[in-house]
């Protein structure tokens, strides 16, 4: 079938999309746990990476002679941008030497300041969208976090005594911000090392993280309270991916357990973005010890990349990184599937998104389609006027249709399955599991790519009501 046929065809499913949406005002409550910070966003251009790294003194073997993925000096923020820069890939390291982080706000500064981390990127979203209550977890609230919580009364924190009020109105003076640095690059763009010229294949993003309480998975006490004391509909989990081994991160990922089995018992419907996992021993923890006590999994190529490593499937691992194509990612969710027995696993890429469930998962293959392209044209509102902090961008992309490279990559998925109805329907059964793809709505020239898989995926599964 036809390109054009296609397109046709999706754009009459995606009209469904502002009925969706007006659905979620239904939902009665939502917590979004653990990671809230600050983001100093900074778009970085090729020219100033060169320039970087010729006042560190690095060289292009240098820049590529990577050990390990930590921010143990400054010339590691050097590496780790460029690294990100040439494959057009999204990855965070860690630190926590203060002197690393006087060196970013010496040397790079910032274009503007926003919400950071998934727990607080995904509490504006969904109270954007108008749940009746949206509980953000804050383990530092004072006046510069507050500021980037949306005015809306509906998204909810608690103060310095414990008492639940609207989290942009909240101060808790004695606590510190927590600021990170996300570097910004665009496609097209180049930067010349030692006489090489090399240019970005994909916008993107490297994100250079200080957060001593993060990193700590600290937990705000009157939060895990209220939490535990009464059913939340839905509860996105998110935050592991700063922890490290070293710094006790595979116990206080497992602390997490009992709080999680408590919202279990509760009636919650548990959502984990699993996030870029650094550390070894705790991006297994994770996936062993969290991730099967949750409903839903959400993973974007490369943290699809990142479990097959440290799962035994080395070979698949670099298939999928040499060529991340739909037919070799839809191996890689298939294969995390078995191993993660989770119920429900989302993983979106370039132009598509695919998610696989079990037969009998309380969500239906219908709604999980009508959710993934309502986050399809939220995701393309974002990245086209650059926030979703006002609901008239919600739809910003309504109407527009969806992108050749989306329908192309569902297509090559359907004759490889050998169920080329996969392309016009979204619907196929493999496995005796339930698959859903979506191609999706692309931005040429996006204005914004920060927490833009931790909105598809929150958004998919809660709009999927």
């Amino acid at each position: 079938m036809e390109n054009t046929h296609l397109k046709a065809e999706w754009l009459k499913k995606y009209a469904i999309v502002p009925q969706t949406l007006e659905r979620i005002k239904e939902v009665k409550s939502v917590a979004t746990a653990f990671n809230t910070n600050v983001d100093a966003v900074l778009k970085i251009s090729g020219k100033k990476i060169a320039e970087l790294a010729q006042k560190l003194g690095l060289s292009l073997k240098e820049l590529e002679d990577i050990h390990h993925t930590k921010l143990e000096k400054p010339q590691d923020v050097l590496k780790g941008l460029f690294k990100c820069f040439k494959s057009g890939i999204a990855e965070e390291w860690l630190t926590e030497d203060k002197t690393i982080y006087d060196w970013m706000v010496n040397n790079l500064g910032y274009d503007r300041l926003q919400m950071g981390g998934q727990g607080g990127i995904v509490a504006n979203a969904l109270a954007v969208t108008g749940a009746k209550k949206v509980y953000a977890h804050t383990n530092s609230l004072p006046a510069l976090q507050a500021k980037q919580f949306l005015a809306l009364e509906n998204l909810l924190s608690f103060d310095e005594n414990g008492q639940e009020q609207a989290a942009y109105k909240i101060n808790r003076e004695k606590d510190i911000p927590l600021i990170h640095w996300i570097l910004e690059f665009d496609k097209g763009d180049s930067t010349t090392i030692d006489g090489q010229t090399f240019t970005c294949p994909k916008s993107n993003r490297f994100i250079a993280t200080y957060d001593p309480l993060n990193l700590r998975l600290i937990m705000d006490k009157a939060f895990t309270k209220k939490m535990s004391s009464e059913e939340i509909e839905y509860v996105v989990l998110s935050g592991y991916h700063a922890l490290t081994e070293n710094n006790n991160g595979v116990k206080l990922t497992e602390d997490s357990l009992p709080l999680i089995h408590q919202w279990k018992q509760n009636g919650d419907l548990i959502h984990l973005e699993i996030a870029s996992t650094q550390d070894i021993a705790v991006r297994k923890t994770i996936i062993f010890k969290i991730a099967p006590h949750v409903d839903s999994v959400g993973i974007n190529e490369r943290e699809a990349i990142d479990i097959l490593e440290v799962t035994g499937h080395e070979e698949l691992a670099k298939k999928c990184n040499d060529d991340t194509h739909s037919i070799n990612m839809f191996k890689a969710l298939l294969n995390i599937k078995k191993t993660l027995k989770t119920p429900r696993i989302q993983l979106h890429m370039f132009g598509l998104y695919l998610t696989l469930q079990d037969k009998d998962f309380k969500i239906s293959p219908d709604s999980n389609l009508r959710g993934m392209m309502l986050a399809a044209t939220v995701a393309a509102g974002k990245a086209g006027t650059g926030n979703i902090n006002e609901a008239k961008n919600l739809l910003w992309a309504q109407g527009q249709e969806v992108s050749d490279v989306g329908i192309n990559e569902l297509k090559d998925l359907g004759k490889y399955l050998g169920k080329p109805q996969l392309a016009e329907t979204g619907f196929a059964e493999v496995e005796g599991y339930d698959l859903i793809g979506l191609p999706t709505i692309l931005v040429d020239k996006p204005k914004t790519l920060v927490g833009m898989g931790d909105t598809i995926s929150s958004i998919s599964l809660i709009g999927a009501r």
